[in-house]
């Protein structure tokens, strides 16, 4: 794994989460957490031929957005709703340079979201299909479900408990979590 490509991540992170930040820690540790899961799937599975140092850069940077939405209870106090910082971490990273970085923290939320479900659910998104498509997006979706920004932050849930959490989005993204589980585990 190439250290430039970490420390390129380790670098973006500290530029918008300085060290008095009070998201930095939680979101340090939950990012790392995905990043480990992702790259235990991906050494498990050679199979599906993952890029390990971009799902590590990604895995780092995928919540990068949460700082510009108001969520109090992990130290972010910005001016959209938590639902949005997917896409704004998405913006970030291009203008960074990182574009295929900020896809994937623009298509991990839950499962993915559909244009329809954008527009039916009337969310503050952009209209566009906001679901991961490539397998290094997907392992990083998938592994970003294991871990919350709550108290239980170190405690990786369950797969019958994530798919009970995903039942109220629609039996359709159990489906897409329960097809991830047969890939990866």
């Amino acid at each position: 794994m190439s250290q430039s490509g970490i420390d390129l991540a380790h670098a973006i992170f500290d530029k918008y989460y300085s060290s008095i930040h009070p998201a930095r820690e939680i979101l340090l540790t939950h990012s790392q957490l995905v990043r480990d899961k992702s790259l235990e799937i991906a050494i498990k599975h050679p199979e599906l031929n993952a890029d390990k140092q971009f799902l590590s850069e990604a895995a780092l940077l995928h919540d990068i957005g949460i700082f510009m939405t108001e969520a109090p209870a992990i130290g972010c106090h910005g001016e959209h709703p938590y639902i949005c910082h997917g896409y704004l971490g998405r913006e970030l990273l291009e203008k960074e340079g990182l574009f295929k970085h900020g896809l994937v923290s623009e298509r991990h939320t839950g499962t993915g979201l559909t244009v329809e479900e954008i527009k039916a659910q009337n969310l503050p998104l952009p209209h566009r299909d906001m679901i991961p498509r490539s397998i290094e997006e997907q392992i990083i979706c998938f592994a970003d479900t294991f871990f919350s920004k709550g108290r239980d932050l170190k405690e990786e849930k369950k797969p019958k408990k994530i798919m009970k959490s995903l039942r109220k989005y629609g039996e359709e993204k159990v489906k897409i979590f329960s097809l991830w589980c047969e890939m990866f585990l």
